[in-house]
């Protein structure tokens, strides 16, 4: 969740919350990428670029062998056309994704209307050449145009690591238009201030769980026992999907976490009094929660979507804190149904099948 600010006329506040190595950060703050793509001159054997006979309008660019302690190992020489075919001056947007085929991270690029035609009219013309993407005069990749690439998109391969391919799709998405960067100050703080928030956060959602779940045990007995396990398997659940998609708990997160336990418990809720209706109607205890899940079904099902449309919303349009609560509030959303609909049902149905004549304790 960076925050980016004006100061003044030239100035530029940028704050990285949760950065370990702050050198990093004003080194990939600092890169100003020149993207260009060159046509290879195939004609031009390794002995001529030895003795330096480069053809006229022509140059030698290398693509960098690194090891895995990040040391170039081998320089790999490429002649290509002086003149760029294009440039990163066409590129809108810049992304990571991963090979179906060799499971490696690539950088996958698109370009602008303009772009699109340029790219398309160099793949028709150029088929069965080779096709350089330079970046800062490095060459990352030379493949053969096999045929004519119509949609303006392309991708970027070199045997890259995640944080190498992340790092390349940040610079070329600032290197679209690229401009010089003067680091004026440079401050690191310490987390105790954030940390004292956080716990506090914290504090407060716990205590929130505890007085729900004292309630609901207190005013549905047995069966709150069972809603109040639902609401514990609930956060597990969230918890360890944020873990699985590396998302960061943060304030606004701890906030939708605190919702959820009202939404959870409320769908739990609507289903125990549904029950309490068809017991009083002088239904069995199998029929009543067969009855009171059904009933209770589409009135859950349409708060719990409408919730999450909004929570979709807001993540794809809102920024930093209001990212991190649309996070946490649509995992939690999906965890909810799951635990209200599935688990406390199976569990139910487990216990009472075959037993018409036992009461439930609700």
């Amino acid at each position: 969740e960076p925050l980016i600010q004006r100061q003044g006329e030239k100035n530029v506040l940028v704050q990285l919350p949760g950065i370990t190595n702050p050198d990093r950060a004003i080194d990939l703050i600092g890169k100003t990428a020149q993207l260009k793509f060159h046509l290879v001159d195939e004609n031009v054997s390794q002995e001529d670029i030895e003795q330096g006979n480069i053809p006229f309008g022509d140059m030698v660019l290398y693509k960098k062998v690194q090891n895995d302690a990040g040391h170039v190992e081998e320089k790999i020489p490429y002649v290509v056309k002086k003149e760029a075919m294009l440039t990163g001056e066409y590129l809108v947007d810049a992304e990571v994704r991963i090979s179906n085929q060799f499971n490696q991270p690539y950088v996958w690029i698109k370009f602008d209307s303009a772009g699109s035609k340029l790219f398309d009219q160099i793949t028709a013309q150029n088929i069965g050449e080779r096709f350089a993407i330079v970046l800062d005069k490095n060459v990352y990749s030379a493949p053969v145009i096999r045929e004519r690439i119509p949609g303006g998109e392309a991708q970027i391969s070199g045997d890259f690591t995640m944080e190498e391919a992340r790092d390349l799709a940040i610079v070329l998405r600032a290197g679209s238009l690229p401009a010089p960067v003067n680091i004026l100050e440079n401050r690191t703080v310490g987390p105790s201030l954030g940390k004292i928030s956080i716990n506090k956060g914290f504090k407060s959602a716990v205590i929130g769980i505890i007085l729900v779940a004292i309630f609901i045990l207190f005013y549905y007995r047995l069966s709150g026992l069972l809603a109040d396990t639902a609401l514990l398997i609930n956060f597990i659940l969230i918890l360890g999907f944020m873990n699985f998609l590396g998302a960061t708990l943060t304030l606004p997160g701890i906030a939708g976490l605190i919702l959820i336990v009202g939404m959870s418990v409320d769908a739990n809720v609507l289903i125990f009094e549904r029950v309490r209706e068809e017991l009083r109607f002088g239904r069995t205890p199998l029929n009543a929660l067969e009855a009171g899940y059904e009933k209770a079904m589409s009135t859950i099902m349409d708060a719990n979507i409408t919730t999450f449309i909004a929570a979709i919303v807001l993540f794809q349009f809102g920024t930093g804190p209001i990212k991190g609560f649309a996070v946490t509030l649509s995992i939690g959303i999906l965890a909810s149904l799951f635990t209200a609909i599935f688990v406390t049902r199976t569990v139910f149905l487990t216990v009472y099948a075959g037993k018409s004549n036992k009461s439930i304790s609700i």
